[in-house]
């Protein structure tokens, strides 16, 4: 119980310290950031049910008003921006990736990771940015996916990383991969 709870505060963590990496803000509004590799590495390294509290833990400090996310924004602020979908997405993101490691054992863990990256932390993490892109810009889906694609080749590269680092932690420090435990 106690090393859950370490590694959910550490991974949380480490999703706002990805939020430093500087963000190029497109002109969706929406900024490229390192923080969805976080979600995705909570997802994959934690497993899905720990690695969604680890996003949900920061976005509670998030919502508290510690400016967390890139860019230094936080607050309840951030929920009116085109940004809300990804930041409500985010749990689910996790929970995803999460869920494919955890079930896909007979698979290596660096093509489950990147699977379960590109699921939860690309098609989940999306579909709830469409959205909430849409409505806060009032486009209609397909112009809202439209604005999107900038962002599908960094993405898929970030699910790549996250197969990658999760092999490492695997081969390094086996006993923190509890999405395999």
């Amino acid at each position: 119980m106690e090393r859950n709870v370490t590694l959910i505060a550490l991974f949380a963590a480490l999703i706002a310290v990805l939020g430093l990496v500087p963000q190029i803000t497109l002109m969706s509004g929406v900024p490229v950031t390192a923080q969805s590799l976080g979600v995705m590495l909570c997802g994959a390294v934690l497993g899905a049910r720990r690695g969604a509290l680890a996003v949900l833990l920061f976005l509670a400090l998030v919502f508290l008003g510690l400016p967390l996310l890139s860019g230094g924004r936080g607050g309840l602020g951030v929920l009116a921006g085109p940004t809300v979908g990804f930041v409500v997405g985010f749990p689910v993101a996790a929970f995803v990736t999460g869920l494919v490691v955890e079930t896909w054992r007979a698979v290596p863990v660096t093509l489950a990771a990147f699977v379960g990256a590109l699921l939860g932390g690309v098609v989940a993490l999306y579909a709830f940015g469409l959205v909430g892109m849409a409505l806060v810009l009032g486009k209609t889906l397909p112009e809202a996916a439209l604005l999107l694609t900038p962002f599908i080749a960094g993405d898929v590269l970030k699910a790549a990383i996250a197969g990658l680092v999760t092999r490492g932690l695997s081969r390094v420090r086996p006993g923190v991969l509890l999405s395999r435990s």
